[in-house]
């Protein structure tokens, strides 16, 4: 059995403190050394990406700055900007033909001097794809031969030996981080979109309409009623197929929203008066009800439903008229609370 190796924990943190202040200041001082370069890649690519005839970017890299380059090329593509990545062997071994005329390349090597990039960017020559290199120099191999090359500059690695890719890899998520927001702004990528792009997320869950997520719709399975029937004539309209909401909306003569009758409402008014389904609905319902438009979201229809201890809630159109229904099934169903 090996002797237990004693363990300073304040040393540890320490140290582990030194190596996010060490990589941070890396990232602050590239941020002054940024040049016109990186804005001219962020031009072509969504000069290539946004066109008639629409390419990705390919995205590659090898060792750690491939596995950045994944990380990256899921960025632009979560982000509206198609990409995929291109290992540089496989690319050499066949997968070239994943290249398109219309592409272009991103292409990772802090060294610049990766020879199975290096031949991956002639082939990219010969096809006519523009590539765009992500390194430490302009002069090195890389550099030069690319089309646009957003220069790091001199990166010390954080590793006590000064070997592992450790700074280095902080900066180029950093700068492609800015690439990726660049074309993202030009795109004019909305909330929306990102909605689109992560239905099953918690960050598009969050992002849903309350218009997309409510379950009873008036004319389908939600029933609205003059405000001016009786509690029994108001129910009678009530007649929807499948699931029931547990509430009924009454309008004016207008059709806009004038109240809202709920089976608790029914529950009470029963104790209350005996007569009850011959009285005016008017009478017993919940004027001016809380309410939402449609093209809010859903996460403030849960807002209003906890804050007032509701469980149905009306949704509206441009001119307060009934659209729908959403309970609060609806957007507990979505888990927006964690």
């Amino acid at each position: 059995m090996k002797d237990a190796v004693s363990v300073d924990s304040k040393q540890l943190l320490a140290e582990a403190r030194q190596v996010l202040r060490a990589e941070a200041q890396s990232v602050l001082q590239l941020a002054d050394r940024l040049d016109a370069s990186i804005a001219a890649a962020i031009t072509a690519i969504y000069a290539h990406t946004a066109s008639e005839k629409p390419g990705a970017v390919v995205v590659s890299g090898l060792g750690k700055s491939g596995l950045a380059g994944q990380r990256i090329s899921a960025s632009f593509a979560s982000t509206g900007t198609p990409s995929h990545f291109l290992h540089p062997v496989e690319a050499l071994h066949g997968d070239l033909g994943r290249v398109r005329r219309d592409d272009i390349a991103l292409l990772i090597s802090y060294g610049g001097e990766t020879d199975e990039l290096i031949r991956l960017l002639d082939h990219l020559k010969r096809l006519g794809v523009p590539a765009i290199a992500l390194t430490s120099r302009r002069g090195g191999s890389l550099g030069k031969l690319a089309d646009i090359a957003v220069e790091l500059g001199a990166i010390e690695e954080a590793c006590p030996l000064r070997l592992a890719p450790t700074t280095s890899l902080a900066c180029i998520h950093a700068v492609a981080d800015a690439m990726v927001l660049g074309v993202m702004s030009l795109r004019k990528f909305s909330a929306e979109d990102f909605a689109a792009f992560h239905p099953g997320g918690a960050l598009g869950r969050k992002l849903l309409r309350v218009g997309e997520v409510m379950s009873f719709r008036v004319g389908e399975n939600a029933a609205t009623a003059p405000a001016n029937l009786s509690v029994r004539e108001a129910l009678a309209r009530d007649k929807p197929s499948g699931r029931r909401a547990g509430a009924l909306m009454l309008v004016n003569e207008q059709g806009v929203l004038a109240g809202i009758f709920t089976d608790a409402d029914l529950r009470r008014r029963l104790v209350q008066f005996a007569d009850l389904l011959d009285r005016p609905v008017a009478a017993v319902m919940t004027a001016h009800p809380k309410r939402i438009r449609r093209d809010a979201l859903a996460s403030e229809a849960l807002a209003l439903l906890n804050q007032y201890r509701i469980d149905e809630l009306p949704v509206v159109d441009e001119a307060d008229k009934p659209v729908g229904l959403i309970d609060v099934q609806d957007v507990l169903a979505l888990r927006l609370v964690e």
